[in-house]
């Protein structure tokens, strides 16, 4: 159970540091615009606002790889701490800016989660 964990833990990691690169550098080419829909003039006025998404996604990842390399306990608390963040920040945006992101970040983000507290 604690390889399934583990690998789960990564592939959350992967998603976040691939966010980080669409939001970031991505977001005025076609995979950023199609993400959402926009045209280039509105990806252009959002560039600013997706940077700041991906890099917070980057610190998710961090955190996450930060809690697969560390020793235990702290590697378990903090992969917790960081999926528990996933979680909460996917269901905050699907409540405010779009559902699919329940979908995206924190079903899986929860399903990483529950794997990690069952593999202790």
């Amino acid at each position: 159970m604690q390889t399934l964990a583990n690998v789960l833990v990564g592939l959350i990691a992967a998603l976040h540091a691939y966010i980080l690169v669409l939001e970031m550098f991505l977001w005025e080419r076609r995979p950023g615009r199609e993400l959402h829909g926009f045209d280039p003039a509105m990806a252009k006025a959002t560039a600013p606002l997706a940077a700041n998404q991906g890099l917070y996604n980057g610190f998710l990842a961090a955190g996450l790889v930060w809690g697969l390399i560390a020793d235990d306990p702290t590697g378990f608390r903090v992969q917790v701490f960081f999926l528990v963040c996933v979680v909460v920040a996917g269901m905050y945006g699907a409540a405010t800016a779009n559902r699919r992101i329940l979908f995206v970040q924190a079903l899986p983000g929860a399903v990483a989660l529950a794997a990690v507290l069952a593999a202790r």
